[in-house]
């Protein structure tokens, strides 16, 4: 969930001008359109449906569905606001969710459609391998096509964009049936809302899970092998979002090892032990939800025929330019491993086609791509973490302020969470954002570019803001920083 990206398909990007060639996913039409816009003549072959994962099984349904859990949780408060419920407790109308959600991803599905005719966009559906040397090239990189109706074509590109994207990787030992113990992929699919549910891994996509969950009802147990949830963001961000669970129901197992082996399926549910620090523990659930991470969609692409290299399951790449081993040939996106968000994958798809153009454009580090967690309250971060930094020999000063301080926040209704601020003390630059609230998501925009900017602290805690607002919340602890908070 989250901004996961990617399943199991692929878009292979060429140049028939000779063509600019792409498989799929999110990158790859971003590519495409890049492409295309600069005057190449370009095709995308694709072996499902264009705008991958983060379309059809990532980004946008799950935040459809996050969404719709949110209005049931403010409608099941509406009291509060002094609104009256005319027929007392609300209910959830699961097939109408899952309706609003298939209409979302159907209706952005047709405008990527029309995006590809737009921009003139050449797209053949089938399953693509790369071939080495021959007589339709005397280099590596053109493309064989199984075509869907079983015909076969070769595309000979100029230019070569690998964006195949990833899947959910699976713990081994578990009896997967996408119903009963199923990845993040599979429970898109489901047509029933389990009343209990085990979800194994506490990184983003378990996280917006078990909120999602939780917000409709059902009884959820996170298992998670670090000694928190989100082990990747900063301690305060889990901390924070641990609290908002529990406070909701949701029970955390965090230190803790699923016995896979010790799995079983019985009365229409699940039975797993869990090795714990206070000892093993058998959880019982109506279903499990693994979400362990993701892995590279990398096989059966015909790299052995090339000089593309892989490891550890993702493309190897120049972390610069986004060439692989073969300099014709370029891979964006999950299928590169690092930080598998779909806005990172477009980034990235500039980056790839503004180079193979000669135009050559920096690539952003890691840590200053933002990451959103669509929890409730939301999670959103941009830079180094207070501990990340301080592993990296930084002298780190830090500020925190509650959304709590905000009339805004008050008014919204959502006062949990807090905006932190992580700068170097010798040379005053910032060095991360964080922020856990209403909306935050959105906010970590301006502490993107303020990083893109270079600016420092105080010319944000300058920067006249809206009152009231929930953008104040940056204003403040930017000053707080200095020792200039007004409130």
């Amino acid at each position: 969930m989250g901004q996961e990206n990617d399943g199991s398909g692929g878009d292979l990007h060429a140049n028939r001008s000779r063509r600019r060639h792409t498989r799929r996913r999110t990158g790859g039409y971003t590519a495409a359109v890049r492409a295309a816009q600069a005057g190449k003549t370009v095709a995308i072959i694709e072996r499902d449906k264009l705008g991958g994962t983060c379309l059809h099984r990532g980004c946008i349904p799950t935040k459809s569905l996050l969404r719709s859990a949110e209005v049931f949780a403010t409608v099941k408060e509406a009291s509060s606001y002094g609104i009256t419920v005319p027929e007392g407790v609300p209910g959830v109308d699961w097939s109408a969710v899952l309706g609003r959600k298939s209409g979302i991803v159907e209706q952005l599905h047709r405008g990527v459609q029309a995006l590809m005719k737009q921009n003139k966009i050449q797209v053949v559906y089938g399953n693509g391998r790369v071939t080495g040397p021959s007589i339709f090239s005397p280099r590596s990189g053109a493309i064989a096509i199984e075509l869907q109706d079983g015909e076969q074509e070769t595309v000979v590109p100029k230019n070569l964009i690998i964006a195949t994207g990833s899947r959910p990787r699976k713990l081994e030992g578990l009896p997967y049936d996408g119903e009963t113990i199923a990845t993040s992929d599979d429970a898109l699919e489901w047509t029933t809302r389990p009343a209990s549910i085990v979800i194994v891994g506490g990184g983003v996509i378990g996280v917006e899970w078990a909120s999602m969950l939780s917000d409709f009802g059902t009884e959820v147990t996170v298992v998670e092998t670090a000694d928190r949830i989100l082990p990747g963001e900063d301690k305060d961000v889990s901390a924070e979002i641990a609290k908002a669970l529990k406070k909701r129901g949701v029970k955390l197992l965090t230190g803790a090892k699923l016995q896979a082996s010790s799995c079983r399926t019985a009365d229409g549910g699940i039975a797993v032990d869990v090795e714990a620090s206070s000892g093993i523990e058998t959880l019982t659930a109506e279903r499990m939800l693994v979400s362990v991470g993701r892995q590279g969609n990398v096989e059966g692409l015909g790299f052995e025929n090339t000089d593309i290299k892989s490891a550890n399951g993702f493309v190897t790449v120049n972390t610069a330019t986004l060439q692989t081993n073969e300099k014709h040939i370029y891979a964006i996106g999950d299928c590169i491993g690092g930080v598998q968000l779909a806005h990172a994958a477009m980034h990235e798809a500039f980056v790839a086609v503004d180079h193979l153009l000669g135009k050559p454009s920096p690539r952003s580090a890691d840590r200053d791509i933002p990451r959103c967690i669509y929890s409730r309250p939301e999670a959103a971060s941009v830079g180094w973490t207070e501990d990340g930094a301080k592993a990296e020999g930084f002298q780190v000063k830090t500020a925190k302020i509650p959304l709590r301080i905000l009339g805004k926040a008050l008014v919204h209704g959502e006062t949990d969470g807090f905006a932190k601020v992580v700068a170097d003390t010798a040379t005053g630059d910032l060095l991360g954002v964080h922020l856990v609230g209403v909306h935050a998501t959105e906010l970590i925009a301006e502490a993107t570019l303020a990083k893109l900017l270079d600016a420092v602290p105080w010319e944000i805690g300058r920067t006249i803001h809206p009152h009231p607002s929930l953008s104040e919340i940056m204003q403040e602890t930017m000053l707080s920083l200095e020792g200039l908070a007004g409130h």
